[in-house]
């Protein structure tokens, strides 16, 4: 299936598509598009599996660049070949991670990696973080944010998710 196809079947409810392990919704793809930044900027998606949720941000908002980052290019299903990058392993990280004004983490495996991003990069052009995934995962996740230069904000309202679900937004401080 394209993405042409998949934005169509897009509401505003969440639903599940077989490529993506997050439930997509419209208001979920227009609510991260609002949050990212524009080009000439761009967004590093750091292990975005298919690229389908990345794919369809860039497909309904077309000034907004995401680099999806990924172990093999093999994984990538939706992501045009100029806007994936791969990287050595799960532990490696994005050797332009510095220069994103963004950077997104969907379902991470992995809290040291988080934090392997933050101490090494965060000290440059990143002004923002998001983070997709269970709300289970999250104490396991927000550790990495507590003692950086970046705080977290936790938005109250329907940002098209699943229940189970939950986004995590953070700004470098002022």
């Amino acid at each position: 299936m394209d993405v042409a196809s998949v934005s169509n079947q897009l509401s505003a409810s969440p639903k599940a598509f077989p490529d993506c392990c997050l439930d997509i919704s419209s208001t979920l793809v227009a609510r991260l598009a609002g949050l990212l930044p524009l080009k000439p900027a761009f967004t590093i998606s750091v292990g975005c599996g298919s690229g389908l949720l990345e794919a369809l941000i860039a497909y309904r908002h077309p000034r907004t660049q995401i680099i999806g980052v990924e172990v093999a290019l093999s994984v990538n299903r939706y992501l045009p070949e100029q806007d994936i990058d791969v990287v050595g392993g799960t532990w490696d990280l994005h050797s332009r991670a510095s220069q994103a004004t963004a950077w997104m983490f969907v379902y991470p495996r992995e809290p040291k990696l988080v934090t392997k991003y933050i101490e090494t990069h965060g000290h440059g052009s990143v002004q923002l973080i998001v983070w997709l995934g269970p709300r289970a995962d999250w104490a396991d996740y927000e550790p990495c944010f507590r003692d950086s230069s970046f705080s977290v904000c936790l938005p109250d309202d329907d940002v098209g998710l699943m229940g189970y679900e939950m986004l995590a937004i953070m700004r470098r401080r002022t």
